[in-house]
């Protein structure tokens, strides 16, 4: 029986036994799954390599009623540089995290957090990571259904500068005047780095490592607010910088 081909991303690897792992695969074919790979810790093992953290490869699948089990692999890509700098395997991690989090399931929901997980690999990997770690979250929190709100007030649609103090409420993902809001005060600079993330416009003296720093702390504290699960490597990613 021919096996069942995906292209997938390794999220998470679990030791099972003494020599096997279950895998997390974020698929573009099947969206997020757990499958089963022999074998894997073995010295020279011949796969040992799709168990590794960021691994995009196609992967082949056997199918024994809901549970798979990796039978074959092809490298993608390994995103080495990834394993040699801390930062940037810690932001990869918080994306790799942070998908795992926000991934339901599902043919269609997989294949557009797929695209959006492989594209901030390759940006951490081959670029400055923070504003590739912090443009995959708006993305993937927005894929989700959980968009932050980076227009006018929303409470009385006044617009908001980069020079403003303001608010930011969790429970609906948007920013409010000062005055208007209730949620947790947030300084313009953090929302300009955002706009910037965003695609929207934005004013360049406003862009510092310090904003880039508060903006994350921000999605962290709305990713565990939206999905009640603490995401420990973009903690670890906030402290290293």
């Amino acid at each position: 029986m021919e096996g069942i081909k995906v292209n997938a991303v390794m999220l998470r690897a679990t030791d099972y036994g003494e020599n096997d792992k279950i895998l997390t695969l974020l698929t573009a074919e099947l969206g997020k799954i757990s499958a089963g790979i022999k074998g894997v810790k073995k010295a020279g093992a011949k796969l040992k390599f799709a168990a590794q953290p960021f691994c995009f490869a196609e992967y082949v699948l056997s199918r024994r009623g809901e549970r798979y089990t990796v039978t074959q692999a092809s490298e993608t890509e390994s995103f080495y540089d990834l394993r040699t700098d801390i930062n940037k395997f810690y932001a990869a991690s918080a994306v790799c995290e942070a998908a795992d989090r926000l991934s339901y399931g599902g043919a269609e929901d997989g294949a557009s957090m797929f695209g959006l997980c492989v594209r901030a690999l390759s940006d951490i990997c081959n670029g400055e990571e923070s504003q590739a770690l912090i443009k995959f979250l708006l993305s993937a929190l927005s894929s989700s259904g959980y968009t932050v709100g980076l227009e006018n007030c929303s409470e009385c649609g006044a617009p908001l500068t980069s020079a403003d103090k303001m608010r930011f409420d969790m429970n609906t993902g948007a920013f409010t005047c000062w005055d208007c809001g209730t949620g947790a005060g947030t300084s313009g600079v953090t929302y300009n780095v955002l706009r910037k993330c965003a695609g929207k416009s934005y004013s360049a003296q406003f862009i510092t490592a310090d904003g880039e720093k508060r903006a994350l702390r921000l999605l962290r504290e709305f990713l565990t607010f939206k999905t009640d699960a603490h995401c420990n490597s973009l903690t670890e990613y906030i402290r290293l910088l």
